[in-house]
């Protein structure tokens, strides 16, 4: 691994700046939109469903995500990584356990949205205590490899922040990245477009979900407008949170 310190070689105190300022802005924006997610589902009986569960998964994985950029944007801003070799292994882990959970959330809903909508079934508790249980177990369980062998984490060129080393070609990388990408982007990305091109179908009408539910699986901001705040129920619960009187005369009533 490499030695945390003094910037690479061919990066300027502006450019690191830049990017810490970027990250800055992008932390905390996809840490308030999906904290304010949070707290709608755990104070609004409404949204406590199976369906807004799913939801809440996302919101958990994209908050892990935002706060992993929050990391490195304080790095980028101090122009080294204060946290050492141990500090770069955790940053890397957890990184990539909010990434993968964010990915295999967003299939999770997809699929939820075609089995609400095709079988005309609304989905039970146990089945999405199960995904989501699920979800956050397999991403556990690919994110530790690399601390046990398979796989590595390393500091990524700005030397700012850590992920996977990338930059290896040996053949124990090259076979977990590519079973790692086979199981957590190939295979829920197949879910996610076949759920909603079922759905489709099944309705007779082209939806405009599948682009966004793409797209929006690096990006927590994305995530939590297209997913969360995209929903009327959801913007009624952030209302009343933010609106104590509103929500004593909604028990009221």
């Amino acid at each position: 691994m490499a030695e945390s310190g003094t910037l690479p070689t061919g990066f300027g105190e502006l450019e690191v700046l830049a990017v810490g300022t970027v990250l800055l802005v992008q932390a905390l924006s996809g840490l308030s939109l999906n904290i304010l997610t949070i707290l709608s589902f755990c104070k609004t009986p409404e949204l406590r469903t199976p369906s807004h569960l799913l939801v809440l998964s996302l919101a958990l994985a994209d908050s892990g995500i935002s706060l992993n950029a929050l990391v490195a944007a304080t790095s980028s801003l101090l122009r080294r990584w204060p946290y050492g070799s141990e500090g770069c292994q955790a940053h890397g882990f957890q990184g990539f356990v909010a990434a993968l959970a964010s990915i295999c959330s967003s299939a999770a809903i997809a699929w939820g949205r075609y089995h609400h909508h095709c079988t005309r079934s609304r989905l039970d508790w146990n089945t999405a205590v199960s995904l989501v249980f699920f979800v956050w177990l397999s991403s556990a369980f690919w994110a530790a490899l690399p601390l046990l062998g398979w796989g590595h984490y390393d500091y990524e060129p700005l030397g700012t922040c850590c992920t996977l080393d990338y930059s290896r070609g040996d053949r124990n990388f090259t076979s977990f990245l590519f079973t790692m990408a086979f199981f957590n982007f190939l295979v829920p990305l197949f879910i996610t477009v076949v759920s909603y091109r079922l759905m489709e179908q099944k309705l007779g009408k082209t939806s405009r979900l599948p682009v966004p539910a793409l797209i929006a699986k690096a990006v927590p901001t994305v995530n939590a407008m297209n997913y969360a705040l995209g929903s009327e129920m959801v913007h009624r619960g952030i209302w009343q949170c933010l609106s104590p009187q509103r929500r004593e005369r909604s028990r009221e009533q």
